[in-house]
Parts: structure tokens; C-alpha cells; sequence
């Protein structure tokens, strides 16, 4: 309704859809090509890649790990725009072969459209913005400097989060001075771009902070256990309350039967609590709330991830040896920040 009526006047409603079909497909297109190019020289350096995700702002191509060294990171980052580029520059050349061979004007503005949108999505991917191309690229370097990831990650995202306050202040600027539609765009993207730096960034502070530790090394030991033959209003007084838990096995004969928390409890009546025993509102031990405790830390934030289960048993064969909660893992993760 914009460009190419403009570039194209008087053409008919149907070419200038047909455009404008071919002009998304090609961007999809180059889109594809960008992500891929990222992926084929992650693979090249031993990256594994579980997908590529296009979404409203670009794309991602998703590695299954952090690269290993500052240059492949460089690299891995800055074969999106150079691929863009060499999109753009053919595109372009094509686009000036028409003339010489007789094809449409229509053909020539949607080629110059794809090369202009390619040379656009490679200059913009190059801005300093994690997790951008720009921001990775920024990140290599800096990682290249001081020889630490995590502290380039972190360097990185300061940046980004200034570039992306830029943009929602320009955005929100332009807003208020009536051009709200294209005041929108930046606005959106400055919002998008601090949230993906700050989980990226908490993505791998959670993956350091919890690399090479066991579930043995984090959870709590000889924990209080309960007897399921006990009443609610018992272990409320005598358990929760006294001594600051919500979250307590359930133990019969050193056998371990399950778990009660406080959600179960506040379920039931407060006046059936002296009545109700805890073998009547247990969670009986299963795969899904049981973990062993050689299990490495990382494969249980990823069943807690997956399940939503947040607290776990923690078991040797088939006794308990402690208990383990989402509550452990920040504490862990909080202190790994304030001391690195």
C-alpha cells in the first residue's frame, strides 16, 4: 500500500499484490539464508544446532552450546550479515540485469526492494545490540580482551541495555509527537532487545554457575521427615512453623513414602487439621519428584523447566539423603552473581 505503489504508479491492485507477495516471500527467504549461514559455520566449529526460529523481529539460529573460543564466537556471529550482504549484492546485480534483458519494470523494483531489505537487515543486525550479530560481534571482541566469557557477556549487555533505552526514548519521543506508528517499531524492538540481552546474559550465568555441580552438592541434608500417622495441625506446629520449612518427606521404617508441603495442607479446612492425618494428603514418591544425587544440576533445572515441579526428593538407592528445592538454586545462583 506504501513502496510500491509509489515506485510503480498505475499499475493494477493484482501486480502490485503479486509484488508484494514476492517481496515477503524473498525477505522469508533471506531471512532463512541469514540464520543458516550462522548455522553452517557453528556446525563448522563442532556447534551443534537444535533449529532455526524466525519470530516478528528476525530469527535465531539455536545452538545447543556456547562457542568455544572468541573467534568462532566472531565468526558464528558475523556470517549473518555477511551472507545479507552477498544476498544484497546479488540481488542488486540481478536487478540490473533486467533491463538488458526486456522483463518487466515490476521485476526490477521488487529485486531492488529484496537487495535494499538485505543491505537494511545486515547493517542492522551489525548494531551493538545482544543478542544481535552486532552484539556478538562486540561480545568476541571484548571476550577476546579479557579472556572470560561471562565477564564479556556481562560488558556486552550493559551496552545493549543503553542502545535499547535509546530506542524505546526515541520511540516513545516520536510517539508524542504524532508519528506514532513509526515511533512504535523502535520502541518494540528497545523492549524486545532488553529483555533477550537480560535472559541471555541469566542463561549463561545459570549454565556457569551450575556447571560440573551434582544435586548432591546443593541440596539439604538429613532434612526434618514427618510420620505419616501424624496429624496436619502436628507437623504445622511442630515442623512448619518451628522450624521454617514448607516442604518436608514423609518417612515410615527409614522408608521413604513421599512428601507434604504447606500448598497441600492450606488445601484442607483449617478446623480438619487435627483430624487429618498426613498419609491422607501425601505425594507419594515417583519419577516426577525424585531425583538421585549424582544427578548433574543443570538436567534438573531442565526437569524443573520441563515439569514444573520446584521441589524434589533426593535419594540413594531408596533412602533419602536430602531434599532440594528451586529456592536452593537461586540462593546458589544469587551469590554466584554477587561474588563474580
Amino acid at each position: 500500500t506504501a513502496y510500491f505503489p509509489v515506485q510503480l504508479p498505475g499499475a493494477s491492485p493484482l501486480t502490485l499484490f503479486a509484488m508484494a507477495v514476492i517481496g515477503m516471500l524473498g525477505l522469508f527467504g533471506s531471512l532463512i539464508l541469514h540464520e543458516l549461514a550462522h548455522a553452517v559455520v557453528a556446525r563448522h566449529f563442532g556447534l551443534l544446532v537444535s533449529g532455526i526460529t524466525l519470530f516478528l523481529f528476525g530469527g535465531v539460529a539455536e545452538l545447543q552450546s556456547e562457542p568455544a573460543s572468541s573467534r568462532s564466537d566472531f565468526w558464528i556471529a558475523i556470517a549473518g550479515p555477511v551472507a545479507s550482504l552477498c544476498i544484497a549484492l546479488a540481488i542488486w546485480f540481478s536487478a540490473q540485469a533486467t533491463g538488458f534483458v526486456g522483463l518487466p519494470d515490476a521485476v526490477q523494483i521488487v529485486l531492488s526492494y529484496l537487495a535494499w531489505i538485505n543491505l537494511v537487515l545486515a547493517l542492522f543486525n551489525m548494531l551493538p545490540a545482544f543478542p544481535m550479530d552486532g552484539g556478538r560481534v562486540l561480545r568476541a571482541w571484548l571476550w577476546g580482551q579479557s579472556g572470560d566469557l561471562l565477564t564479556a557477556t556481562r560488558r556486552t549487555t550493559t551496552v545493549s541495555n543503553i542502545f535499547a533505552y535509546g530506542l524505546v526514548v526515541l520511540g516513545l519521543y516520536s510517539v508524542f509527537g504524532g508519528a506514532t506508528a513509526a515511533g512504535l517499531w523502535p520502541a518494540l524492538i528497545g523492549l524486545f532487545l532488553l529483555f533477550a540481552s537480560r535472559g541471555s546474559l541469566a542463561h549463561l550465568e545459570t549454565k556457569t554457575a551450575f556447571q560440573g555441580r551434582q544435586v548432591a552438592d546443593l541440596m539439604t541434608r538429613d532434612p526434618w521427615t514427618v510420620h505419616p500417622d501424624q496429624s496436619l495441625s502436628e507437623i504445622v506446629d511442630r515442623v512448619f512453623l518451628e522450624h521454617g520449612v514448607s516442604f518436608i518427606p514423609v518417612v515410615e521404617d527409614d522408608a521413604l513414602l513421599g512428601y507434604v508441603d504447606l500448598q497441600m495442607v492450606r488445601k484442607m479446612d483449617r478446623e480438619h487439621w487435627a483430624t487429618t492425618k498426613v498419609e491422607d494428603v501425601l505425594e507419594s514418591i515417583g519419577e516426577r519428584n525424585t531425583v538421585p544425587s549424582k544427578m548433574a544440576s543443570l538436567d534438573l533445572i531442565s526437569m524443573m523447566q520441563k515439569t514444573g515441579q520446584h521441589k524434589f526428593l533426593v535419594t540413594e538407592g531408596r533412602g533419602l539423603v536430602g531434599v532440594i528445592t528451586l529456592s536452593d538454586m537461586l540462593a546458589l545462583l544469587r551469590v554466584f552473581r554477587e561474588t563474580t
